[in-house]
C-alpha cells in the first residue's frame, strides 16, 4: 500500500497546516480539554487525507475476454439506457458509485486504444442523483479491443469531488489494470457496455477495481 501522487501536495499542505493549527489553537483562551479535543481532531482529520489517497498494489492477470471493474465502491445502477454523447444508441450502464472512504484510482477495464477522450466542465450534483451521469463535471473515455468492441468509461465528480484526473489520452494504447485516472473526494464511475453483455455483478454489490469482474462481452 502506497500513497497515489495526486494526493502528494494535499498531505504536504495538509501537514504544514497541521503544524501551524495545533500549536496555535494552544494560544487560544480554552480549557485544557478543548485544547486537547481540537488536536485530536486535527490529528484525525489528517490521518483521513493521508489514507484518503491510499493507492493499493493489485495484482491483476489480465484476461482479455472480461471487463474489470474500474473502481472501488458499491453498484448503484444496472439499466439499459440511451448513450447520447458517443454511440447515440442503447448501452447496459453499470454505475460504481465511490464514498470518501474507498480507493480513489481508476483503472482501465480492458485493454485496447483509447478512441475517444472528452472533458465536461459541470455541477456537483450527489454522485448517485439520475442526472450526475450528463450534468455533473465529468470525463468520458473509450476504450476500443483488439476484437473492434467499444465500451466507454465515465468518471463523474459528486458533490464532494470538484476535481477529474484523467491520464487517458485519445489514440494511445492501454492495457486492462492500467491507471486511468484519479477522482478527488466522492465520486461516481459509470460503465457503458454492449446490449447482450453477460453482467456479472448485482445492484448493492460492493466491489474493488482491479479485481473483480463486472461483464464478459
Amino acid at each position: 500500500m502506497g500513497i497515489h501522487k495526486e494526493g502528494y501536495i494535499i498531505i504536504l499542505l495538509s501537514f504544514i497546516g497541521l503544524g501551524i493549527l495545533s500549536p496555535l489553537s494552544g494560544l487560544l483562551p480554552m480549557p485544557v480539554w478543548l485544547h486537547y479535543t481540537v488536536w485530536i481532531v486535527l490529528l484525525l482529520l489528517f490521518v483521513w487525507i493521508v489514507r484518503f489517497f491510499r493507492s493499493p498494489k493489485r495484482i491483476l492477470f489480465i484476461d482479455e475476454s472480461k471487463i474489470i471493474c474500474p473502481a472501488d465502491g458499491k453498484v448503484v445502477a444496472i439499466e439499459e439506457v440511451f448513450e447520447s454523447e458517443y454511440f447515440k444508441d442503447k448501452r447496459i450502464q453499470i454505475s460504481v458509485f465511490m464514498s470518501p472512504n474507498n480507493v480513489h484510482v481508476n483503472w482501465a477495464p480492458v485493454s485496447g486504444k483509447i478512441s475517444y477522450m472528452k472533458y465536461h466542465p459541470g455541477k456537483y450534483l450527489v454522485a448517485w442523483h439520475p442526472k450526475s451521469s450528463t450534468e455533473n463535471e465529468r470525463t468520458t473515455v473509450v476504450l476500443e479491443n483488439e476484437l473492434g468492441q467499444k465500451l466507454l468509461l465515465r468518471q463523474i465528480a459528486g458533490a464532494m469531488a470538484r476535481r477529474i484526473v484523467c491520464y487517458a489520452k485519445e489514440g494511445n494504447d492501454i492495457r486492462q489494470g492500467d491507471e486511468v485516472g484519479f477522482i478527488k473526494f466522492g465520486s461516481r464511475v459509470d460503465l457503458y457496455l454492449p446490449i447482450g453483455s453477460e453482467i456479472n455483478v448485482q445492484l448493492n454489490q460492493k466491489v474493488k477495481g482491479k479485481k473483480t469482474i463486472i461483464a464478459s462481452i
